[in-house]
């Protein structure tokens, strides 16, 4: 990306980390269909340019997308293949199934009812993917459910049978221990069974996130949708560690994102002297602050206050006070040269230093997934090559 100068806040997304991600992923899928989830705006990245960037990939046949809006936003960023909507469809929206060739997945015989009048009226067919309930508990058709599910689908020629059978594991990424998400795909394949003797058999079975698709070949069917790691990073240390305790390789995935903004404003503050709101932090010497124009509204987590640091001419300076809303502190006593406007690294690398979604997930309680997805979508993004 060519950085306009009067940029204070923006994100870069690299091309060739995310063309890794993709090839690394593929030589794991062995042949299957490659579904990459881009939902929450592409995990944070921004979806117009991961999709700009997947259009062309070889191994990419699919989208995976939670939402309708998510859909006609691929199909608006030119996406001219398959979509497959994780999520729910408002029943009286689901004329955009056809007018946007998407694939929903269903979990309530209603919407295959809709779905099948709709196909019959219009003429044309559609393409739909159960999601069963192994456990999860959350989306999913049961197994007293399918019968009944059977019906609609034959009710309807436009429907003829389910494409794919899907379902989502509960753990498998913050355990070790895969007992539960073996049970799961256990129950998966009986359901898929019980589909077949209903007379629904689906061509597509798919159960592989990036947890499953990394560490598990019994999980991965004919297609796998793999999300955070193709951005580059592992859903869990327990993924990771499990990974690892197969004998497999390191580095097998790099970071898409980096996150920078600017010195804004450089002062001079006494000892013993308060920052920011709530007096959280005191001084016990002269120090030096750089203002930085990024907040809590950006997705700069609150819970990083007096926490997180920054990277500023390749050095760690320490955030001061509590993060506002728009506007944030940290300490470049130590940090010599700094001027106005230098460009400062929130995520990402600067020289030998680099800050991980991962740290940042660390120092405020939560996980890299919410980190990289709670990024403002109005910041600006841009690709580097």
């Amino acid at each position: 990306m060519k950085t306009k100068h009067h940029l204070l806040n923006w994100i870069e997304i690299s091309k060739s980390a995310l063309d890794s991600n993709v090839a690394t992923l593929a030589r794991l899928a062995r042949g299957r269909i490659m579904a990459p989830s881009v939902k929450a705006n592409a995990y944070g990245h921004g979806l117009p340019e991961i999709v700009s960037l997947l259009t062309p990939n070889r191994h990419v046949e699919y989208l995976s997308v939670h939402s309708l809006e998510d859909a006609v936003d691929c199909r608006m960023a030119r996406w001219p293949r398959r979509i497959m909507v994780l999520g729910p469809i408002a029943l009286d929206d689901l004329d955009a199934v056809i007018e946007y060739d998407l694939e929903p997945v269903v979990t309530n015989r209603q919407t295959i009812e809709r779905l099948g009048a709709l196909g019959s009226h219009t003429k044309r067919p559609i393409y739909t993917h159960l999601k069963l309930e192994t456990g999860t508990n959350r989306q999913g058709i049961t197994e007293k459910e399918i019968p009944a599910i059977a019906a609609a689908y034959k009710k309807y020629p436009r429907l003829k049978r389910p494409l794919g059978a899907s379902t989502h594991f509960a753990n498998i990424e913050d355990t070790t221990s895969h007992e539960y998400a073996n049970f799961q795909l256990a129950n998966f394949n009986r359901l898929v069974g019980v589909m077949a003797r209903h007379g629904i058999k689906p061509k597509y079975r798919h159960t592989a996130s990036s947890a499953a698709l990394i560490l598990f070949e019994k999980t991965r069917f004919e297609l796998v949708r793999p999300g955070l790691a193709v951005y580059g990073h592992w859903p869990s240390k327990e993924t990771y560690l499990s990974y690892r305790l197969q004998g497999k390789k390191n580095n097998i995935l790099r970071p898409v994102l980096s996150w920078r903004t600017r010195v804004t404003q450089i002062k001079e503050v006494p000892p013993d002297a308060f920052i920011g709101y709530g007096c959280t932090y005191r001084t016990t010497a002269k120090t030096k602050l750089a203002i930085l124009p990024i907040g809590y509204y950006d997705g700069y987590d609150r819970a990083l206050s007096n926490q997180a640091y920054v990277l500023i001419r390749g050095k760690r300076a320490p955030v001061r006070g509590r993060i506002c809303m728009n506007l944030t502190m940290v300490d470049i006593t130590d940090i010599p040269g700094v001027k106005l406007e230098d460009e400062v690294t929130l995520l990402g690398r600067d020289g030998r230093e680099e800050l991980t979604a991962e740290q940042l997930a660390q120092w405020a309680e939560t996980i890299n997934y919410e980190i990289l997805s709670r990024l403002s979508p109005l910041i600006p993004r841009g690709i580097v090559k």
